[in-house]
């Protein structure tokens, strides 16, 4: 471990005069490259310089154990310097850890309503305004593609686009089943009804390699639609993809442009298709991801949201929070770092076991 944070600090020493030089400030796709690995590196170059710096600490005040009068004082420092440096020793062991090449970038969402009715589209167009809130609280921009509503203000279909750097490292574990319980508003007995939407989360790639014979493709085009079917407008704008092999079906109307929606739809269906061929080749591996998108079946949940009891309950890792008009608001960061925190704890797991 010390080899190689020492190599890594070495190399970003080395960016940092070389970015200095005249000629590389000339060079501005240079410059801009070499900015870029040293923003990489700096999160691992700072936690290694405050680890030695607390392994200094410790030594300076081991030399006070040999000083009557300041023993006490230095064992109680000790103890504090000791839980820093094994709490700072944990995020280097994290830092070692492979990273996912996709969390950097921006991400596609989807949300389609699942087992439930018109209950489930309510509980769509819920789960859109969390993540549309969420986007705003982080500051990602939000920007939606497609979106097939109902009368009563559900959502049958939404896909959109956030935006930011990190999107896809926090919002890659919302893939999978939802859950409401709930009483509806149309419920004149009371009952509580459970009801399901599923998520999809795809990391969003400048250039897929994915090849698509057009033979493949069926495409149809029709009437950009509303909510509740009002036309947005008069025009065959809209754009539906159907890839026959797979049966992927994408459509795009938030274009007023029918090429711009086809273009659109082009790229939510290559993401799709390559999102499948990297879980087929992770599957012959290891267990890729915990949570998938499923039918839409109540029995397939990752998450439920309980509203008479007022929580929200994540199936993965057991947690449940009493919070689930902060979390419907968009507050997701007490669901996404405990989430997050799992998932390295796992691969730290995973790795110790690889190497012993």
């Amino acid at each position: 471990m010390q080899d190689h944070f020492q190599h890594l600090s070495a190399r970003y020493e080395e960016l940092a005069y070389t970015v200095a030089q005249k000629e590389t400030i000339d060079n501005q796709p240079l410059f801009l490259s070499l900015m870029k690995e040293m923003a990489e590196l700096q999160p691992q170059v700072d936690a290694w310089a405050a680890f030695r710096a607390t392994q200094e600490e410790m030594d300076s005040v081991r030399e006070l154990l040999h000083q009557p009068d300041y023993q006490d004082m230095a064992r109680e420092e000790l103890e504090q310097l000791q839980a820093r440096l094994e709490m700072q020793q944990q995020e280097l062991n994290q830092l070692l850890l492979p990273r996912d090449a996709d969390d950097d970038r921006d991400v596609v969402m989807e949300i389609r309503a699942g087992a439930g009715g018109e209950e489930a589209a309510l509980f769509g167009a819920s789960l859109l305004r969390m993540y549309t809130r969420f986007a705003e609280r982080q500051h990602y921009g939000v920007s939606l593609m497609s979106l097939s509503g109902t009368e009563l203000g559900g959502v049958k279909e939404a896909v959109f686009t956030i935006e930011g750097r990190g999107a896809f490292s926090r919002l890659k574990y919302e893939s999978g089943v939802h859950r409401i319980q709930r009483v509806p508003a149309t419920e004149s007995q009371g009952r509580i009804h459970t009801s399901t939407a599923t998520v999809a989360v795809l990391p969003v790639l400048e250039d897929v390699e994915i090849d698509i014979n057009p033979s493949d493709l069926r495409i149809d085009v029709f009437r950009a639609t509303g909510q509740g079917g009002q036309h947005v407008n008069t025009t065959d704008s809209a754009v539906r993809i159907t890839h026959l092999p797979t049966g992927l079906v994408v459509s795009c109307q938030n274009e007023r442009s029918q090429i711009k929606n086809r273009e659109q739809a082009m790229k939510v269906l290559k993401l799709r298709l390559y999102e499948q061929a990297r879980e087929a080749q992770a599957a012959e591996h290891a267990d890729f991801r915990r949570s998938q998108v499923g039918t839409g079946d109540r029995s397939e949940r990752i998450r439920t949201y309980n509203f008479p009891q007022g929580r929200v309950t994540d199936h993965r890792i057991g947690l449940t929070l009493y919070s689930i008009d902060l979390i419907m608001d968009g507050d997701l960061d007490p669901l996404i770092d405990p989430l997050a925190q799992h998932a390295q704890q796992e691969s730290m797991a995973h790795a110790g076991n690889g190497s012993a």
